[in-house]
């Protein structure tokens, strides 16, 4: 190890001791590890445990499966001694962390057959490993840094699998300067492939989140030994349903311990200014549960608006713990519930509706049980009126500001009333007028929840990289006269710019679209009018492919209590449902019935809840290749009014076309809608305002940046083209003076000729940077044709086609390498280690299997009229996308095998290709057997079985060797030598699915 790492690992330990750690040099093995947990967990349990009583205890808790480890770790669990009697034991203290033993370990070796790792630092509570410091001594790259420690999880014989190791909670990586923090998962939770879907890495901050990042003042906050112990046992969440663990980022911490503080000084109200996107449900979820369990709280409710985001944060809080929240289906129910003592009905989810339906005495329903001689809602919940409740709002300045707000606090005066918002009413926004369905309001979110008692705005997601930043584009077409601010153009004009536009924005349709209208009327003259300019266009060129483009406002009520309440916040659409009804429901069900037929769904207008779902499901689902979900279930654009313009989340919808008048909260909750983070394919927001509302949006950015508002601006909007234009080139100019600088003229073929790893390893880093602001501007929806030019003159589409093939294979040849040198533990050069490579950035949304097949049958049919690719172009073209790095080589041993002559369809070309694809691997399975001195079949035969089953049995690996008669060791030589040839090929077969057991061969 580096004197720099040995040095911090010093220093590490003098910090820790001082914390008042326990540092035990004598535990530096798998022994010693567990002779002191033996000794802990005696004295914990005040028991004396037999030798085997102890091997049995430790082979029942150790467990592979890092969830169930998990669980264990908080429980109280049951073991049988071996006279008969029961023991009920728990690993660690869980009534009061802080009683815990914590002590510091460093240079643990686990050693096994074939792995002798070795971990740098390592804090043990009550002598359970449940903390790992992982010691850099250069600048960390977040993402490799987590993927170092996920090669290490999936090493065969690792220690996290088959001892104490099991029960890791977090993993930190630090050079002292830096540090970060991450959970510890199942493997699927990390995806270091080319979707890059994975976990979040964390930085520590204060309440004004200013970064925590030196190592010693990271060990004072947050190692701290009842912080430490707070923090895994009230602030990681085990969520049941995806088998995951999170820890809760330091302002969702933050924002809980206020609420508590709160509540347990009995002063008042306050609201939490979280920002959209910030993970609110999980911050007010865990604020219920500990309330749960506080003796001073008689009952906690979480007060939701409207039904869909009562199924919705029901089934969010049942994630996090199955069954903590029942549905309540009516106002009876919630009576019954609120005057129920049991444990289970302590936390309930409400609508503001049901509630405001029990404590009003002139509703119809307490009307009709007074005529009945029965008790009403209100007079039934009289004994709660002096009680201690706390309700928590969800989203706290909707429809709560009304009557039902003012009604709950005059019958529970003692209750407290906290408000999540990521948009607060201001005096700013408070008094503005109804335009185009933003609501009239006087109220603040101060004048009802007291005070703010902590804030987490856009500007600090947008730091963090919580959410995206924002690229707007106030249209302005070439050379015609522009219109004054808040007005428009015609709705030809600017149906036809979003048709030009659309690609661009979405990355080639990689995500989809919100059209935000400003009345149901034009939602429906917009709707008609994108069918009859696509279907023009599919008359003038076969080879148009028409987007996908639906519409969704609510129907006029008539009486219907579902649609009622959803309209409760659709401002617009309930005005505009008062005129002319017959006319608004006739055209809902034009579109509801194109839907049925587009999507081959049965939706009706009486059930148009189920639609509404739908729609939103399927702009959830666009995540899917086109392989995997055809483009004919996708929605491209979805046309609306007031809905989905507030509290929709998908990682899938990049852009807003806006034809409306937005302004102040209205306008954040509207933009807010396009970014989430997903990976870096997608770098910002996309908003394209027909409307030139760049006043409205500056005066929101000030309004809702905080105390920061002074950098709000360039941290909340992403730089103009030509400043990404001039990054470019800077960039280009680079990967030139470093191809210059090592005798080589910058071209794609003369990458292959850079000499040593480092070398390429720099080519990797320089050409993604170019690629990753490629991709910036590919999106830019107001590119000017200067712009353009300039672009191209860059970076010409071929060459830059060229060089993404050559990037592709040298990061598949370091990566292999890196791997390996990872596995074998022997230290590569510290540039190769520290590479991340980002396939996401390569891959397209265009090129998929279908495309390619299509392609190929052209490229065979040669026809005159249509521009057919050649051989070459093809084979750059397949080799310029990341999507098919599995099948890139036996699709280009097919088209060179191909008959150019020789017309085929595409579905005969596939059959052709699926073909070819089982010969060759038939014939490299048949080689194979042969170099390992296996009959063909047997190993085909292997093979299949677990095809079949997608699942890896070391059993039958055995029997496949077993006629060789080789003695132990030689048969372990040969499996792993087997397994070296085999995997690539498996996994060639799998396609991107998960063979279950494989990793431990990997």
């Amino acid at each position: 190890m580096a004197t720099k790492e040995a040095q911090i690992e010093d220093k590490l330990i003098a910090k820790l001791s001082e914390l008042k750690y326990t540092y035990r040099p004598d535990i530096r093995d798998k022994e010693s590890l567990e002779q002191n947990f033996r000794e802990k967990f005696e004295a914990l349990n005040r028991v004396s445990l037999t030798d085997a009583e102890f091997a049995r205890l430790r082979d029942e808790i150790v467990d592979a499966d890092v969830f169930n480890a998990a669980q264990t770790l908080r429980e109280e669990n049951y073991f049988q001694r071996e006279d008969g009697t029961p023991l009920h034991y728990t690993l660690v203290n869980i009534k009061d962390w802080c009683k815990n033993e914590f002590e510091v370990i460093n240079q643990l070796r686990i050693n096994t057959e074939n792995s002798f790792h070795r971990y740098d630092v390592i804090l043990l509570i009550n002598g359970i490993p449940v903390v790992q410091i992982e010691l850099k001594n250069h600048t960390i790259v977040t993402r490799r840094a987590m993927e170092q420690i996920v090669d290490y999880k999936n090493d065969p014989g690792n220690g996290y699998t088959n001892t104490l190791l099991c029960f890791m909670q977090l993993f930190i990586v630090t050079n002292e300067s830096n540090t970060l923090y991450f959970a510890n998962n199942h493997s699927q939770h990390f995806a270091f492939n080319a979707d890059e879907r994975f976990l979040p890495i964390y930085q520590l901050a204060d309440k004004d989140n200013k970064k925590i990042t030196h190592l010693h003042d990271f060990a004072e906050r947050f190692l701290a030994k009842c912080e430490l112990g707070q923090m895994i046992s009230r602030y990681m969440v085990l969520v049941a349903s995806e088998q995951k663990l999170l820890v809760m980022r330091p302002y969702q911490i933050y924002a809980v311990e206020a609420i508590i503080e709160c509540i347990h000084q009995n002063r008042g109200n306050g609201y939490i200014w979280h920002t959209t996107g910030s993970g609110k449900t999980l911050t007010s979820f865990k604020t219920s549960t500990l309330l749960k369990d506080n003796p001073d709280i008689d009952k906690c409710l979480f007060v939701v608006d409207r039904k869909d985001l009562d199924r919705q944060t029901r089934e969010e809080f049942n994630k996090f713990q199955e069954n903590c929240v029942e549905e309540n289906t009516n106002t009876e129910t919630l009576v019954r519930r609120l005057l129920s003592e049991d444990y289970a009905d302590k936390v309930i989810v409400t609508t503001i509706q049901k509630l405001g339906l029990a404590l009003d005495e002139n509703s119809k329903r307490n009307q009709a049980r007074k005529e009945e001689g029965k008790a009403t809602y209100k007079e039934r919940l009289e004994p709660l009126r002096n009680q201690r409740i706390v309700f928590i709002f969800d989203e706290c300045h909707r429809s709560q500001f009304g009557e039902n707000h003012q009604a709950i606090k005059d019958f529970f005066p003692k209750a407290q009333l906290f408000g999540f918002t990521g948009t607060p009413i201001f005096p700013d926004n408070a008094t503005y007028k109804k335009i185009d369905g933003t609501q009239a309001s006087f109220v603040t979110t101060e004048d009802v929840f007291e005070k703010e008692l902590h804030a987490y705005t856009i500007t600090n997601a947008i730091d963090d990289r919580n959410v995206l930043r924002f690229h707007i584009d106030y249209y302005k077409p070439e050379g015609k006269t522009q219109p004054k601010a808040g007005e428009t153009y015609t709705q030809q004009a600017v149906a036809e710019a979003i048709l030009a536009k659309h690609n661009a924005a979405t990355y080639s349709r990689r995500f989809n679209a919100i059209f935000a209208t400003a009345s149901i009327n034009n939602a429906i003259e917009y709707y008609q009018l994108f069918k009859e300019l696509q279907a023009q266009k599919q008359a003038e060129n076969e080879d148009y492919q028409p987007l996908n483009i639906t519409c969704v406002f609510s129907p006029p009520a008539e009486g219907n209590k579902d649609v009622i309440q959803l309209q409760e916040d659709l401002a617009q659409e309930k005005e505009d449902n008062k005129q002319a009804p017959d006319e608004k429901k006739k055209a809902l069900k034009t579109i509801i019935d194109d839907y049925n037929l587009q999507y081959k769904t049965n939706h009706r207008l009486n059930e148009f809840d189920l639609y509404y779902q739908d729609v939103q499901q399927r702009i959830k689902d666009h995540k899917y290749t086109n392989a995997d979900y055809p483009h004919k279930n996708k929605i491209d654009i979805i046309i609306v009014v007031d809905m989905l313009l507030t509290g929709f989340d998908s990682k899938y919808l990049n852009t807003l076309y806006v034809d409306k008048n937005l302004k102040h909260h209205g306008l954040i909750q509207a933009f807010s809608r396009t970014n989430r983070v997903l990976n870096d394919t997608k770098p910002y927001g996309n908003i394209l305002d027909f409307r030139h509302q760049e006043d409205s949006v500056n005066q929101a950015i000030a309004l809702f940046s905080g105390q920061d508002n002074n950098r709000a601006k360039e941290i909340w909007l992403v730089d103009p083209a030509p400043e990404v234009v001039k990054k470019l080139d800077e960039a280009v100019t680079n990967l030139q003076s470093f191809m210059d600088a090592n005798g080589l003229a910058c071209k794609p073929e003369e990458v292959n000729n850079l000499k040593g790893d480092e070398a390429r390893g720099e080519f990797i880093n320089r050409f993604k940077e170019i690629q990753r602001l490629k991709t910036q501007l590919d999106q830019y929806t107001d590119l000017s044709d200067t712009d353009k030019d300039n672009i191209e003159a860059l970076i010409p589409e071929d060459q830059l086609r060229a060089f993404r093939g050559v990037y592709l294979e040298t990061a598949q040849q370091l990566k292999a390498l890196q791997d390996k040198n990872e596995q074998d533990g022997t230290e590569a050069q510290e540039a190769l280690q520290q590479l991340d490579f980002e396939f996401v950035l390569f891959s397209s949304a265009l090129i998929d299997y279908d495309y390619i097949m299509g392609l190929i049958a052209q490229y065979t049919q040669n026809k005159p009229s249509k521009q057919t690719m050649t051989r070459e172009q093809l084979i750059n073209l397949l080799s310029s996308s990341s999507n098919l790095m599995e099948e890139r080589d036996d699709i280009v041993d097919y088209v060179n095998n191909l008959n150019a002559d020789q017309s085929r369809t595409k579905e005969e070309i596939q059959k052709g290709y699926e073909t070819f694809k089982a010969k060759k691997s038939a014939s490299e399975l048949a080689e194979l057997a042969v170099k390992h001195d296996l009959t063909p079949q047997a190993l085909q035969s292997f093979v299949d079985g677990i095809m079949d089953r997608m699942i890896f049995d070391g059993e039958q690996l055995n029997d496949l060797l077993a006629p060789l008669e080789l003695g132990w060791k030689e048969r372990t030589k040969k499996e792993l030598a087997l397994m070296e040839d085999l995997i690539p090929l498996l996994k060639k077969q799998a396609q991107g699915r998960d063979i279950s057991g494989l990793a431990a061969y990997e």
